[in-house]
């Protein structure tokens, strides 16, 4: 073979570039191997709202995947175009969660191997990540952190309020201070000792209170 035929193509010699047993078996673990992905992150969501449009999405990415790299990899010409092609595409929507990234490399990830034929790489390398990030992502932490809002009269108050919240939970932390005229706001993170949350209500009834909520987080907190 010359340097030459390794670039003739015609549309003819194409259609058998890949046989309908090869893309028929690549495209049923493609998809059998996506519902897999879209069921751990099913289980592992930690959005607020979860999006079963980007479940949808796992499965036909990695489908997807696989027959564009089936196409690569029949035709050297193809390869060369398939490059040039996707370099030029841009994707806008936002990441809103840090672990679907993870999910969609996964995708794309298992696409690659099942049609580059490394069959069990994909099946037990999608086993062993599913397992981990099962494990990983539903570990609850020790003590879930809370945020604490407090809106007092005065200085007097405040200093009050904090000494109480102290003797009701294991750690309290100013994350950010308000003040305004006749208005101090507290947001605290705390660490509560147990699930009882009625030091909320003596809090906010003690002399000098406006208000008092308590609301759960995740970890991350912009002050």
């Amino acid at each position: 073979m010359t340097f030459n035929d390794i670039f003739k193509s015609s549309f003819l010699e194409n259609i058998a570039g890949v046989s309908i047993l090869d893309m028929a078996l690549a495209l049923t673990l493609a998809f059998g191997i996506g519902m897999f992905i879209f069921l751990v992150y099913k289980r592992t969501c930690q959005s607020v709202m979860y999006s079963s449009s980007f479940g949808t999405t796992l499965v036909a990415l990695t489908m997807i995947t696989t027959v564009v790299i089936l196409a690569v990899t029949s035709n050297v010409v193809l390869s060369l175009g398939m490059v040039g092609a996707l370099s030029i595409v841009r994707f806008r929507t936002a990441i809103k969660e840090p672990l679907e990234i993870a999910f969609l490399f996964w995708s794309i990830a298992v696409g690659i191997v099942l049609a580059a034929g490394i069959i069990p790489l994909a099946v037990i390398g999608s086993l062993v990540i599913g397992v981990v990030l099962l494990v990983l992502a539903n570990r609850k932490p020790h003590c879930n952190p809370y945020i604490v809002v407090i809106s007092c009269m005065d200085s007097a108050c405040e200093k009050k309020a904090k000494e109480f919240l102290k003797t009701q939970v294991q750690k309290c932390v100013v994350k950010s201070k308000t003040a305004q005229k006749g208005v101090i706001e507290l947001n605290l993170e705390v660490r509560m000792k147990n699930d009882n949350t009625d030091f909320i209500n003596t809090l906010a009834e003690m002399r000098g209170v406006n208000s008092a909520v308590l609301v759960s987080y995740n970890g991350n907190y912009m002050g």
